[in-house]
């Protein structure tokens, strides 16, 4: 039963997307397992640019079976415009399935995800305010609307009436807005969500038992997680984290299969680090490196647009992050863009940025103060000057970039199988190593 996880090992944005492409060519379903359309997947096939929200990132190979499993909250609106979108672009989406018991983003999900945000002021948490969270929340309360209550009226009017009843006092001022007013209003939610089903009800189906059947069948599953590590609600750096688990043991319960059924997880890390929104980042770079970071990796985000934080490779994160995952390989983005920096740096212990305080660690610290005040100490590895993004194997690899891949793999504990030197799907390079750390490398890595 070979089901491989894809996770991402930072901050997110690291190119899961692409990995995901590239494995579709052997897969026979990918399966999203968690998260919303706060997620963004770029990919770039034959010099066209495709950007992905909720769809799974395979669904650009004809045949293959894409999963939004029902750990996935699901805003049907963004879900029908993407699939409108692929269908204008002559891509097939009868693929597509989505799990009935996947939980709807309401309207009022979307409001009370503005107003948290407002009232956390200098706090604010930088939630992209799709209503993920309160999404998240109702589905913990009981109180969640799924995919499968769109087809029955009745009982989609209920649920709606149960769910507004704790919400009333917090929807009052939106309920004056004349912009949210209709978008709140009880029939109007009931007969937006009937026609949504209508127009869904092809690719609703028992996704659980799809992925599973696959497995038993002996064909690649492909496990796609959302956000990263250190946005896991459970494990990430809270409260500054998303409302969902994006690590790989959400896999199982995002998806409806057992953990016997995952036997290869890939952490996708950038050869540097990259947040978006508030939270603390040890490694970040205010200076012109970090801005030339951003400007060569066009660090902005898919979702949002918004410029992404940009900082040296956290290897103590990393190593938390392989850690939490039981990580069997990393893939690393964007080599490319660090060409031309004369020295490159990589955290490979904190010290507290307090004066006072001379305490170094080498583990990720579970206390959130300590977090906050800890900046990375860093070794210094050469750089090159070549440019990688017409690289194809291990060896057209400058021997300074060879050694930076070589020395991440040794100071996070798990092989780099393959590392990316450029957006295209093609332009990817698999190590040397790739075929004993991976069943899923070509042959041509041996």
């Amino acid at each position: 039963m070979p089901g491989i996880v894809i996770v991402g090992a930072q901050w997110g944005d690291e190119g899961k997307g692409k990995v995901v492409d590239l494995l579709a060519k052997q897969a026979d379903a990918i399966v999203r397992f968690q998260g919303g359309n706060n997620a963004g997947h770029t990919i770039v096939r034959d010099g066209e640019t495709w950007k992905f929200h909720l769809i799974p990132s395979g669904i650009l190979y004809p045949g293959l079976t894409c999963i939004i499993g029902n750990g996935v909250v699901v805003d049907p609106g963004v879900l029908l415009g993407e699939i409108d979108g692929l269908r204008r672009n002559g891509v097939d989406v009868s693929g597509l399935k989505i799990s009935a018991n996947a939980h709807l983003i309401m309207p009022y999900h979307i409001a009370l995800d503005h107003s948290g945000e407002a009232k956390l002021g200098k706090l604010e948490i930088g939630t992209t305010k799709r209503g993920i969270g309160p999404c998240y929340a109702d589905k913990a309360a009981r109180l969640g609307i799924r995919v499968q209550d769109m087809l029955d009226e009745k009982i989609l009017k209920q649920k709606i009436m149960a769910a507004l009843v704790p919400k009333q006092l917090m929807l009052r001022p939106f309920e004056r807005d004349p912009e949210w007013a209709p978008k709140l209003d009880l029939q109007q939610m009931t007969e937006d969500l009937l026609a949504y089903g209508h127009r869904l009800e092809q690719h609703i189906a028992d996704t659980g038992t799809l992925a599973w059947r696959s497995l038993e069948d002996g064909k690649l599953v492909v496990f796609e997680g959302a956000q990263a590590t250190l946005l896991d609600i459970d494990h990430g750096t809270y409260p500054f984290v998303t409302s969902s688990n994006p690590t790989a043991g959400a896999a199982c319960t995002g998806s409806g299969v057992g953990p016997r059924a995952i036997d290869e997880v890939w952490g996708i890390a950038k050869a540097y680090c990259t947040r978006v929104g508030a939270g603390p980042f040890p490694t970040e770079l205010h200076d012109e490196t970090g801005e030339r970071m951003r400007s060569a990796g066009h660090e902005f985000g898919t979702t949002t647009g918004r410029p992404r934080r940009c900082g040296w490779f956290d290897a103590v994160a990393l190593r938390y992050a392989v850690r939490i995952n039981t990580m069997t390989a990393l893939a690393i983005t964007k080599l490319d863009v660090l060409t031309g920096f004369d020295r490159i740096k990589v955290a490979t212990r904190y010290r507290s940025a307090e004066e006072e305080d001379s305490t170094t660690f080498d583990t990720f610290p579970y206390h959130q103060t300590v977090l906050h005040h800890a900046v990375g100490e860093y070794e210094e590895l050469p750089g090159w000057t070549e440019d990688l993004t017409e690289c194809r194997t291990w060896a057209d690899l400058p021997d300074a970039a060879r050694e930076y891949l070589a020395y991440l793999a040794e100071v996070c504990g798990a092989p780099v199988v393959l590392a990316g030197v450029g957006p295209g799907r093609e332009q990817i390079v698999w190590s040397d190593d790739a075929a004993q750390a991976t069943a899923y490398a070509p042959a041509t890595a041996a």
